[in-house]
């Protein structure tokens, strides 16, 4: 709109001006934003997608840089695609946001929609009827978030083909659950799309537990993702954007009043002049003032139909002529005043908005109680036969909810909440059903006949909430739940009602790590139910003997499976066959019998009922082969189910991370890292557990144990309650390696007679004993060496019979034979010989050429360092060179540090060359070393190796003489070195034994 100023003369014969433009004709003060969201957008145009997140107060222009952003890349030949979220006090809509495109999508008729997969329609076309062609809408069973999430992301793909794609989200800090974890997934999922994702938030609304918070936290880290904050304008800004909304130059006494009441924020601005107001005399106290000095200015009808809006947010015209009560011609004279005066606009979709949300928010906050339930209530009736007319609109369905919550109405509310929540289901939008039942259930005891209203009772809504909240991945809640569902069930129900809750309660126990809890839940279902052919009994002995499974029980997990089986084949219950055979099948070949289990497994992926049931019997199947030495075989299995369920437009946390752990053993580090996210947030159980103890393993790696031990730390509670031995053994293994690193051997000890104590007697998980038990031996070589130092034969008589007892564990596990336990106790029969006194360069060949049998580089490496240190203790120094050369190669095609560090090392002591070796840091020059000292220490030295014999740290050292902590580590190298040992603590022991330090 083009307009010019009016000028009205003051008294005195000043003049005043009056804005009868709203916004400044071009954006002031942006300049610097936008060529960064240019850049963006050159980026994305060039296949490498990105995410920007403009973030600012309310008013200061964050919807008006996106729209220029808009204007200014449809000219560069760009297409953009726009939506907002929509907040209705806490219900907030599913896929607001997406919804908004997909219906501007679709009321174009946009031929993309057409190039899309019938199975990506269906899949859209349950967040949007019309897309839906009558044969492609999925199974409700089948439908997953992710499949939901695959197909939007296709859209995009093909919306970016032909031109790059700006996708721009508004108010993102309204933005529902779904739309939250859809950020999050294109963060993680955009490859090469030519898509440039822009979204808008207001920091302010952030409070410390806002949902947002952890999101943003992870998008922003995103190398990908670009953080622009806005900043209210400066005073020389300010004046230029008053020139543009006046269309003449502004005294400068008039800009500097402004922007002392504005602070620079331009809608403040904007407001004030709208309002009529030059920044003379009684000024509105805030923005929220100067904006209903705008609202009292129109007429009656009006400011009614504002705050009817204001209750409905967004309202399309019948709604709001049916809610308003208004005759045809006022209620479009209402509208067209509202309009003129810029307090309302029709957006993409020909609804009512208010044009700014601030203005919203001031309007509905100054209605009094009565009106605001009214309000509600009127726009609840009308929506209620809108409803009617589309059974099942999620959207429909979670506004009713909302206003007649609003209303005071609290049957109605009952009653719409539950419906809403089935509907919220039907997309996959757990977070939000829950939420909706949540609310039912807070008010079912203040509704008569609650039951009767909500057409459910109340611990079948308790299920559906523990149900919601599982898919969701809220463990701890859902568990919650489904204990209440477990109380609200009625003796009369029957044993079958309350076992399948206790199957449900076992679920989440499990996943919480809370073994000991599933077990007993397990127990009391088996106990309450008759020996019938019931599906829940099916389900109840398939669950079973699948914990007696991941317990490590597996000579007791074969019956029990081939019992559970016998009885849902019996029930016709197919997901029950399904958990049976994949606990039967791994447990006969952790019990050897590989060809049955194996065609155990291959039985469960192919009656699984859905992609995610076939992708857990991929994951029992790869990892059996993979304990069971088969590890190529495994990897091509995980390779295998990736492909099904890329088919299927589904990711799958377990096949990636048990993936990476085999391309790990395989020596294939660099796609292992890519496999394994950083532990989140949201993740909680053994998913959580996996993550950091497979991050924890590549910290070890890097010579990093600082965050291997925050991460054991962090887990370390949870592995404790999981009682399963895979993670048990890991973590325990893990714990005893940092410890031998820094010198405990003590602590080493304990770490693995822990883990031990917690699954030798309860489990025949040979593969995780075998583990601990090789890592013992090693512990108390460490111990019996440190004994010998110092002249301690009793302390290594003891470490000697320890070694001598774990290596006895490594032979019953290697018996009958497997490649990888065969591997272990080749390793702990040489290290016993070094415990004893007499290292053996021979037996460290033997168990490097068993590992790399195994396929596994990386610790047949490690026994290669340890050979090449028996030949150096030997004086063969030829030999130790060759052997030394195998370590290093190995480490720099791993990429593995801290082996390379121990390689430099031993090179140093053993005066050896190693290849690539660092520089040392250069230090300061120092006086000869006295000519009494058999190892040439120089007296900084000596003085090193005082502190280092107390058990300082390298900053310790650094601190108590005054010098940089990597100057003490040098100084620590060139002591090693000097004295021929390994570790800090054989320096130490040495140190004592010859009197070099007190």
């Amino acid at each position: 709109m083009t307009t010019h100023p009016a000028h009205a003369a003051r008294p005195g014969g000043d003049t005043t001006f009056v804005a009868t433009r709203v916004t400044s004709s071009r954006l002031v003060g942006r300049s610097a934003e936008l060529t960064e969201l240019d850049a963006a957008l050159s980026d994305a145009a060039e296949g490498r997608p990105s995410l920007a997140f403009i973030a600012g107060e309310s008013g200061v222009g964050k919807s008006r840089l996106l729209s220029e952003l808009a204007v200014q890349a449809r000219a560069r030949g760009a297409r953009v695609e726009c939506g907002d979220c929509v907040e209705l006090g806490g219900d907030e809509l599913p896929y607001a946001p997406i919804v908004a495109v997909l219906r501007s999508l679709a009321r174009e008729d946009d031929p993309v929609l057409g190039e899309l997969s019938a199975s990506a329609r269906g899949q859209l076309g349950t967040l949007l009827p019309e897309l839906r062609d009558g044969t492609s809408a999925p199974d409700g069973a089948e439908l997953a978030q992710s499949q939901l999430f695959e197909a939007l992301l296709s859209l995009l793909e093909h919306l970016g083909q032909e031109q790059p794609l700006v996708l721009g989200i508004e108010d993102i800090h309204w933005a529902d659950r779904s739309t939250r974890a859809f950020l999050s997934f294109l963060s993680r999922s955009l490859w090469t799309e030519r898509v440039l994702v822009v979204a808008t938030y207001r920091p302010d609304e952030l409070h410390r537990r806002h949902p947002l918070r952890p999101v943003l936290a992870e998008l922003e880290r995103d190398s990908r993702s670009r953080r622009i904050a806005l900043e209210p304008l400066t005073e020389d800004e300010l004046a230029e954007q008053l020139t543009g909304i006046l269309g003449a130059d502004v005294p400068a006494d008039l800009a500097a009043r402004l922007f002392t009441r504005s602070e620079g924020n331009p809608l403040f601005t904007e407001e004030l002049l709208a309002a009529g107001l030059d920044g003379r005399g009684a000024l509105p106290a805030t923005l929220r003032d100067a904006l209903m000095v705008r609202v009292e200015r129109l007429c009656e009808s009006a400011q009614d139909l504002l705050r009817l809006l204001s209750a409905g947010r967004r309202v399309s015209h019948d709604v709001l002529a049916e809610a308003s009560g208004l005759e045809p011609a006022e209620l479009r004279g209402a509208l067209r005043e509202a309009a003129e005066a810029h307090l309302l606009e029709a957006d993409e979709q020909d609804r009512y908005r208010f044009r700014h949300a601030l203005l919203r928010e001031v309007v509905h906050d100054d209605l009094l109680p009565g009106e605001h339930a009214e309000l509600h209530l009127a726009l609840a009736r009308v929506l209620e036969r809108r409803v009617a007319e589309h059974p099942g609109d999620p959207y429909l369905s979670s506004a009713l909810a909302h206003h007649y919550l609003s209303a005071g109405d609290q049957p109605a509310a009952l009653a719409a909440a539950v419906s809403a929540a089935k509907a919220a289901e039907s997309v996959r939008a757990h977070g939000e059903a829950a939420q909706l039942l949540e609310r039912a259930l807070g008010i079912w005891d203040r509704v008569p006949d609650a039951e009767a209203l909500a057409g459910e009772t109340r611990g079948t809504l308790l299920m559906r909430l523990g149900a919601d909240l599982q898919a969701d991945g809220d463990f701890a809640r859902a568990q919650a739940t489904y204990e209440r569902a477990l109380e609200a069930t009625p003796p009369d129900a029957g044993a079958h009602a309350a076992a399948l809750v206790l199957e449900r309660l076992a679920q989440v126990q499990w996943r919480l790590g809370r073994a000991t809890e599933a077990r007993d839940s397990i127990d009391r279902a088996i106990a309450l139910l008759p020996e019938d052919d019931s599906p829940e009994r099916a389900r109840i002995m398939a669950r079973n003997a699948k914990l007696m499974m991941l317990q490590g029980k597996f000579q007791q997990a074969v019956p029990a499976a081939r019992d559970a089986l016998e009885a849902a084949r019996r029930a016709s219950e197919v997901d029950a066959a399904g958990i049976a055979l994949n606990a039967l099948g791994f447990s006969l070949i952790q019990n050897g019998e590989v060809d049955e289990g194996r065609a155990r497994l291959r039985e469960a992926i192919a009656i699984a009922e859905s992609p995610s049931d076939a992708a857990v019997a991929y994951v029992n199947l790869a990892d059996a082969l993979h304990v069971d030495g088969r590890s190529t075989e495994a990897l091509d299995v995980i390779h295998e189910g990736v492909a099904l369920m890329r088919a299927e437009k589904i990711d799958n946390e377990w096949l990636d991370g048990t993936a990476g752990e085999i391309e790990w053993e395989l020596g294939d580090w660099e796609s292992s890292r890519a496999r394994t996210p950083e532990p989140q947030r949201g993740q909680s159980g053994t998913t959580l557990v996996f993550v950091a103890l497979r991050r924890a393993e590549f910290a070890l790696a890097d010579g990093d144990e600082a965050t291997a031990t925050e991460l054991l730390d962090r887990i370390e509670e949870t592995v404790a309650g999981a009682r399963e031995p895979q993670f048990i053994g890991w973590h325990g293994d893990l714990r005893a390696q940092i410890a031998r690193r820094a010198g405990d051997s003590a602590a080493a000890r304990r770490a693995v007679d822990d883990a031990l104590d917690s699954i030798e007697f309860c489990s025949e998980d040979r593969q995780r004993i075998a583990r601990l038990a090789q890592t013992g031996v090693s512990v108390e070589a460490d111990a019996a060496e440190r004994a010998r130092d110092i002249g301690d034969a009793d302390a290594e008589r003891v470490a000697i019979a320890g070694a001598e007892a774990y290596l006895s564990r490594s032979e019953a596990c290697a018996d009958p034979p497997r490649p990888v336990e065969h591997a272990r106790l080749a390793t702990a029969r040489a290290e016993l010989a070094r415990a004893r006194g007499d290292s053996d360069p021979q037996l460290y060949a033997d168990a490097a050429a068993a590992w790399l049998e195994a396929g596994r580089p990386y610790p047949a490496a490690l026994n290669d360092l340890d050979r090449a240190a028996a030949f150096a203790a030997a004086g063969d120094r030829d030999a130790a060179q060759c052997a030394l050369d195998d370590v290093v190669a190995t480490a720099e095609r791993l990429g593995a540090p801290w082996l390379l560090a121990q390689a430099h090392g031993l090179a140093g002591r053993a005066r050896l060359s190693s290849s690539g070796e660092q520089e040392p840091v250069a230090a300061a020059p120092e006086p000869a070393p006295p000519a009494d000292d058999p190892f040439g220490l120089t007296p900084r030295e000596r003085q090193v190796l005082e502190l280092l014999a107390r058990g300082a740290t390298n900053r310790e050292i650094g601190a108590e003489l005054f010098m940089a902590e990597k100057t003490a580590s040098v100084h620590v190298s060139r002591i090693l070195a000097k004295l021929d040992v390994r570790t800090r603590t054989e320096a130490a022991a040495v140190a004592y034994r010859l009197g070099l330090a007190a």
